[in-house]
């Protein structure tokens, strides 16, 4: 069960300053800027995290069986889609 995290941020007074101005030229509060913020960053994080973890599967799964493309055969394969083959990626090979 989670429970929302209420929180006091410290924030620099000359970012306050300028977080203020931006929040009046948009006709909008400062928290909700804040709050837009913050979710913008933990999506960023979490894309950032899990592409870290899919980059630990990858190497541990090549450690283990050797299959691998050369990156020749990746550019091949992706300018075969970009002129609009719609074609399968290559096979690993050891």
């Amino acid at each position: 069960m989670s429970r929302a995290l209420k929180a006091s941020v410290e924030i620099d007074p000359d970012v306050n300053e300028r977080l203020e101005k931006l929040a009046a030229s948009r006709h909008r509060r400062p928290d909700l800027l804040l709050k837009e913020a913050v979710e913008q960053y933990v999506e960023r994080e979490e894309k950032r995290e899990s592409f870290r973890q899919d980059t630990l599967h990858a190497w541990e799964e090549y450690q283990k069986t050797g299959l691998h493309l050369t990156a020749e055969e990746v550019e091949e394969w992706l300018q075969q889609l970009e002129d609009g083959h719609d074609i399968e990626p290559p096979a690993c090979h050891a």
